[in-house]
């Protein structure tokens, strides 16, 4: 048994060899700093920026972008602004906890994308602080690249097949094409002739191909058309029912093997809960701009590997969500394939993934995949000039109102 004389001598020896242990360098000693600001900036082409700026002057850029509701969002972000201001910004998890449950009424895309556009932006700040990556802060990377696909569209076979070889001159290996614009709920067999017609044309390109139903079907529709498509092998179908039909969506799971994907309209891991439990999709497609930031969707991503569900981000959006996509991906061993907001679903004459950013090389794609983001945070560097000269004009984008050829309403 040790003296008393002895354990303050061991005492005081564990005292000298914590005083000799490294110190955290410059970054880490200004980490708690106070927010002081939450700034929203509302830019073309639809996008809905958010800026979090601390009491050491770091700053944090985050996207909170809805299409056709940003002055939804706007509102969230006032209510954020209240709880959030004065508060700890290397807080991130607390932040979310607050922003999610703080106001009684929770979930949904307009306070999910709000909380979604500060959450990136303080792991966009965290990162900066400490010099590093946000993959970094989320355990490291598990690949070296990130394979991505982008969308096509046109009206008719030839602009379709356009499309399709724009890609592949652009580095693109994989792409999605709009399959469901002309089938009506119930249509005729001609109509699934044309979508197979389609397909068949844009994959013998040597393209791996998803085909999007858009959630436009009726039942009968999508069941026909997901079995017509299997030999064809899609990479996967995406939204072949809505969401909500979830019933229908676990009948049409039990009659094809093309994988299904789903999640750009299911907000939180809670969302998803019953879709893995019950085995009724095969990739999770959370939007992290509108799902809860890199917080949930990363939550989500962990709940789909529990079930081998894949994760393939949605993003139609701009830099900074497709930037928080990467992050994601990076990091996430589940991961599949990320979307990325080239072409003109996504882009206008106003703006491109890259009007608002100073490193234009940050997105580059070789050989059908874009690099891991190195520099700090989110890895993209903002022009903030830019971004408040072009706010000012703002932008009142809405969601186009979709018509069949009867007139009759349909799926955006």
């Amino acid at each position: 048994m040790l003296s008393p004389d002895n354990k303050f001598d061991s005492h005081t020896r564990s005292a000298e060899r914590v005083a000799t242990l490294p110190t955290l360098g410059a970054h880490a000693k200004a980490a708690g700093a106070k927010i002081v600001s939450i700034e929203h900036f509302r830019v073309a082409p639809r996008w809905l920026l958010v800026k979090i700026a601390t009491e050491d002057g770091a700053v944090g850029w985050g996207e909170a972008s809805l299409e056709g509701h940003a002055e939804a969002v706007e509102g969230g972000l006032a209510s954020l602004r209240d709880r959030l201001l004065g508060t700890d910004s290397d807080r991130i998890e607390d932040a979310w906890q607050v922003a999610y449950r703080g106001g009684f009424y929770r979930g949904g895309p307009v306070l999910s994308s709000a909380a979604s556009g500060v959450d990136q932006a303080l792991w966009d700040l965290k990162g900066k602080r400490f010099g590093v990556p946000v993959w970094q802060l989320l355990g490291g990377r598990v690949r070296d690249k990130i394979e991505v696909y982008s969308w096509i569209g046109g009206d008719g076979l030839d602009p379709l097949v356009d499309a399709a070889k724009a890609r592949l001159s652009q580095g693109f290996r994989a792409i999605k094409m709009n399959g469901t614009a002309e089938i009506k709920w119930l249509d005729s067999t001609r109509a699934l002739d044309s979508v197979l017609e389609r397909f068949a044309t844009v994959k013998e390109l040597g393209l791996e191909v998803a085909i999007d139903f858009h959630g436009r079907l009726h039942k009968a529709m999508a069941k026909q058309l997901a079995c017509a498509l299997q030999p064809l092998k899609p990479m996967f179908i995406e939204e072949p029912l809505l969401s909500e039909n979830m019933e229908g969506l676990r009948q049409l799971s039990q009659l094809t093997s093309i994988p299904i994907a789903l999640g750009e309209r299911l907000y939180s891991r809670w969302d998803f809960k019953e879709f893995f439990s019950q085995g009724i999709i095969d990739v999770a497609q959370p939007d992290p701009s509108h799902a809860g930031g890199i917080s949930e969707t990363r939550r989500i991503a962990a709940a789909a590997e529990a079930y081998d569900v894949g994760f393939a981000p949605h993003c139609p959006l701009g830099p900074l969500a497709f930037a928080s996509c990467l992050q994601l991906a990076a990091a996430i061993p589940n991961f599949m394939i990320q979307e990325m907001p080239i072409g003109i679903h996504y882009n206008s004459a106003e703006a491109d993934l890259l009007t608002y950013v100073k490193n234009k090389d940050v997105f580059a794609i070789s050989g059908g995949h874009v690099a891991i983001p190195a520099g700090p945070g989110l890895g993209v560097i903002i022009d903030e000039d830019v971004v408040r000269a072009v706010s000012r004009e703002g932008h009142a984008w809405r969601s186009p109102v979709w018509r069949n050829p009867d007139g009759g309403v349909t799926e955006w």
